[in-house]
Parts: structure tokens; C-alpha cells; sequence
């Protein structure tokens, strides 16, 4: 066992590494990324590292990777890890409501089963929702903002209960805040990937929980912070670890702000690993992806999809 001082120092060192964060360089990147050749035009060219994508740079103070150390998982990372694959028996994606979806306050469940549908390009299910008080889950009120929290782990045993015989993975969704440690103030999400179950709030990312006023974009805002972060945490169900290479939807954040600046787009690496996975059509999948974003109107995804769209078509 170790002692308290053996603990110290291994903290102290890890944040260390993690202040000192260096980007990639471009040769890193590439090496990441791995060797492309052999496969499809479109997909190749797909996973070409262009003016589409933004080269991660060094955090500031209080984000992500200056306090986490990460190492980052190149493709070959990945695919030695074993990384789970849906197949013909398991191969449907579960969203499980928790508590109350007011239409006013929460984002339209329809909306985040249909992005997630061709994100991944694999059936999703909404099941029926489960009441709070019927699930018996742990409660406390959050000492700073007097909101009711839940405790994740509870919910992660209930859904490991019930998980579906032909699910993939199985994600619990709320407007609760949570928190996972009665230690802890609150935590965005918690995940047990072993068992492909995880659950994340989308309570914070309303502007209200701050006090702030509800703007004539209040709907959209929300609807598009939890894509983002619905997406992020289905991904982490293919094993895919957070981005260190470019501005990726998979990078990790620390707070709202860090959030908001992810965008929703994969980056080559992690559109790899991904792909590898569902093993989906990358111009079909864009294509679905573009009509998405006409409907909910994410003006800036569809200048981005459009941009990225043309760059690989025009090589076939």
C-alpha cells in the first residue's frame, strides 16, 4: 500500500506533466492517425488532415489538459485495445430518460435520437421513461446550488440491470444534476464502459441553472450543448479516449465554456476509430449529418459538413 507521501508525489507529478502539455506536432499527428493507403478514395481522403481541421493548441489555465494528463490513443491504440464493435446481436443504441423531459426546459428527446442515429449510423431506442422517486437512486441537495443531485453510481447499477438483451450500449439522460462521490461537487457524467452503460446530465448546460435568462435562442443553445455532449459520451461506449491531436468533439473540458468551444465534428483520427467500429459510409454519413443540421439550424455545422463534403467527393 502506498503511503500518503507516495500519493502526493505521484499527484504532484502528473499535474506537472499535464501543466507542461505540448501539441503534436504534424508528424505525431500523421503517425497517429496511421497509414491510409488501400482504402476507398473517400475515406482516405476523409481522414486527410486538412484546412478543415484545427490543430489542437495549449491550454489555458483550468482547462482540460492543463490539470489531466492524457496520452492520447492513436489508431493502433485503439484497434489493439480491443475496442468493442457492435455486431448483428447487439447493435442498437438505448437512450434511457431519467425523470422529468419538460418541453420547455429540456432538448427535444426526437432531436437527440435522430442525431444520434447518423452520427453513429445505427438504430437508437428511446425507452420508456423512469420516474425518480420509482428508481430509489440516492438524493441530496447540492450545498452551493440547492438543486436536487443524483448519484451516479446508483443509476449505473440500475441500468447494468436492465440492459437489453440486443443493446450495444445503454445511456441514461437527465435534467438532473449529479454528482458521484458525496467528496464531489457535481459531475457532468460517469460511465462504466466495461459494461457499456453510462449517464450524463444535461442540467448544466441549461442557462437557467446559472440564473441566467432564457434569450429567443434558448432552444437552440440547449439542443446543440447536448448533441455535444451526447455524442462525446456515446463515443467513449466505442472506446474511443479524448482527442489531444485537433479541436474534436472528442476533447475532454473542464468546464462550460471549454465545452462550447468543442466542435461537433470529428477529427480524422477519431473519424477513424469510429469508422472502424460502425463501419458506416463516411459521404453517406455526412450526407445525413448535413440534413440534420438544415433541420435544427446549426448554421455553422453546415458550412463545415458542406466545406467537408466537397473536399472529399471532388477526389473520387
Amino acid at each position: 500500500m502506498r503511503t500518503f507521501v507516495q500519493v502526493l508525489n505521484i499527484l504532484l507529478c502528473t499535474a506537472c506533466l499535464a501543466m507542461n502539455f505540448k501539441p503534436p506536432t504534424p508528424e505525431e499527428t500523421l503517425q497517429a492517425i496511421g497509414n491510409t493507403e488501400g482504402m476507398p478514395v473517400p475515406l482516405r481522403q476523409a481522414l486527410e488532415p486538412g484546412d478543415d481541421f484545427v490543430p489542437i493548441a495549449l491550454p489555458n489555465p483550468g482547462d482540460w489538459l492543463a490539470e489531466h494528463f492524457e496520452a492520447g490513443q492513436t489508431f493502433e491504440d485503439f484497434v489493439s485495445s480491443l475496442a468493442y464493435k457492435p455486431d448483428r446481436s447487439q447493435d442498437t443504441i438505448y437512450l434511457q430518460p431519467l425523470g422529468e423531459f419538460i418541453g420547455a426546459q429540456s432538448p427535444s428527446l426526437e432531436a437527440l435520437k435522430d442525431y444520434a442515429t447518423v452520427y453513429f449510423m445505427m438504430p437508437v431506442k428511446i425507452l420508456a421513461p423512469i420516474a425518480i422517486r420509482e428508481a430509489k437512486l440516492t438524493e441530496r441537495v447540492n450545498p452551493y446550488t440547492h438543486n436536487r443531485q443524483l448519484l451516479t453510481r446508483d443509476i449505473l447499477i440500475l441500468l447494468e440491470r436492465n440492459f437489453p438483451a440486443d443493446a450495444f450500449c445503454l445511456l441514461a439522460i437527465t435534467m438532473e444534476d449529479l454528482y458521484p462521490d458525496p467528496a464531489w461537487n457535481f459531475v457532468f457524467g460517469q460511465a462504466a464502459i466495461s459494461h457499456r452503460v453510462a449517464v450524463f446530465s444535461f442540467a448544466r448546460y441549461n442557462p437557467s441553472f446559472y440564473g441566467q435568462s432564457q434569450g429567443k435562442d434558448y432552444h437552440h443553445l440547449l439542443l446543440h450543448r447536448s448533441c455535444k455532449v451526447l455524442v462525446h459520451e456515446m463515443s467513449h461506449m466505442f472506446s474511443l479516449s479524448h482527442c489531444i491531436y485537433f479541436k474534436c468533439v472528442m476533447n475532454g473540458s473542464n468546464h462550460l465554456q471549454e465545452s462550447d468551444a468543442r466542435p461537433l465534428n470529428l477529427c480524422p483520427l477519431c473519424l477513424r476509430k469510429l469508422q472502424f467500429s460502425a463501419e458506416f459510409d463516411v459521404v453517406v454519413r455526412y450526407h445525413k449529418l448535413l440534413k440534420f443540421y438544415h433541420r435544427a439550424g446549426f448554421a455553422k455545422e453546415i458550412r463545415w459538413v458542406s466545406t467537408r463534403l466537397k473536399n472529399i467527393v471532388s477526389t473520387r
